[in-house]
């Protein structure tokens, strides 16, 4: 700044900083003892809109969660019928070939109660979209059961000693029933798995959050599953395949939840430890655990086998209950969804994450 002689006849000028610090601070609180200023705007807490859950779960009930059994079931089955047909053990091959059709007609029954009318269920038929669970399972589901309905009429000629009157068709059923079983077999793992793909692809916090893991859960389940019941309805000498199955089920699905439990967020994890979702899968796991050692040590006794049978489908029945009711709860309470995002952005900004379009700095 330029000056002149005429400058020593001017006042002191008062000092602006001072007053404008002095200014500030009297027009907003203080602290208790004066030292520094307090904030204006209280600490943000989560919440909703009136109250209302962040995230909207879907309209389903418990036929969905009926259908994921079933499912389940019915893939098994199939897999279970295939290895049967190439090894040529005739009675595994017929009940699991019966419990594959039966339990994917079930399941269909299911489905078609809950979207209310049976052309809905038809209408999801005419595209195929590849990005979308539903419509890529709508067809696994379709296909599987063309396949497995062949299998079964072919298994009804043989059971009924060929009394169908199907004359010179009846070579043509045999090799379309051949057929029909490995084709089934092809389609039991997608089959068995879309289901959790399915749910993991909503916005649903406990659904979402296992994403990467509850595949395995599934297929692992429906294993057990589809043994369980070979092992309920075929004689000892020609159930063994069955409890391999069963046995390889059980430590797949176990280890796939421990790993799903402890990579999952622990507030989303809450949901499947407490109420009647926490008790539901706390019994499945006991259960499928007493299956498999009960199958692993009674071995060609038969009473044994049923009784671990009966065990390892209530197990499986359980856990897609129990999973399912767990997803719909973590939809109703809007910590599930708030606390983990706010988890993951702190993380991604201690990490320097701070320049993208889904973390800005603090």
């Amino acid at each position: 700044m330029s000056t002149s002689s005429y400058d020593s006849y001017r006042p002191p000028e008062p000092d602006r900083r001072r007053k404008g610090k002095r200014r500030r601070r009297a027009g907003g609180p203080r602290g208790g003892d004066g030292s520094r200023e307090m904030p204006v705007v209280p600490d943000a807490e989560f919440g909703s809109y009136y109250g209302r859950p962040v995230v909207k779960a879907p309209p389903w009930e418990t036929d969905v969660a009926a259908y994921l059994f079933l499912g389940g079931l019915a893939g098994g089955s199939a897999l279970l019928a295939a290895g049967a047909e190439l090894t040529g053990q005739d009675q595994l091959r017929r009940s699991s070939r019966f419990a594959a059709i039966g339990a994917a007609g079930l399941g269909a029954v299911a489905l078609v109660r809950d979207l209310g009318r049976p052309e809905r269920f038809l209408n999801m038929l005419r595209t195929l979209k590849l990005t979308s669970p539903m419509s890529v399972g709508s067809w696994i589901l379709a296909g599987f059961s063309g396949c497995a309905g062949l299998a079964a009429a072919d298994e009804v000629d043989r059971t009924t000693g060929g009394r169908l009157p199907l004359g010179r068709l009846r070579p043509l059923l045999r090799g379309a029933g051949t057929a029909g079983g490995l084709g089934a077999g092809l389609l039991a793992p997608p089959l068995a798995a879309y289901t959790a793909v399915l749910l993991s692809d909503t916005a649903v916090p406990t659904w979402n959050e296992a994403r990467e893991e509850l595949p395995f859960v599934f297929v692992g389940s429906a294993s057990l599953a589809a043994g369980g019941l070979a092992m309920i309805t075929t004689s000892s000498a020609q159930a063994g395949p069955a409890r391999v199955l069963a046995v390889v089920g059980v430590a797949s699905e176990l280890a796939a939840s421990e790993v799903m439990e402890r990579r999952m967020d622990e507030t989303v994890a809450e949901t499947l430890h407490q109420g009647r979702a926490g008790t539901m899968l706390q019994v499945s796991k006991a259960l499928a655990a007493a299956g498999g050692l009960g199958t692993l040590l009674a071995g060609r006794w038969r009473a044994a086998g049923v009784i671990s049978g009966v065990a390892l489908l209530a197990s499986s029945a359980l856990t897609r209950l129990g999973f399912f009711e767990a997803g719909l709860r973590s939809a109703e309470d809007p910590k599930y969804t708030v606390e983990p995002q706010k988890r993951r952005l702190a993380e991604r900004r201690a990490a320097g994450t701070t320049d993208d379009s889904i973390t800005t700095g603090p």
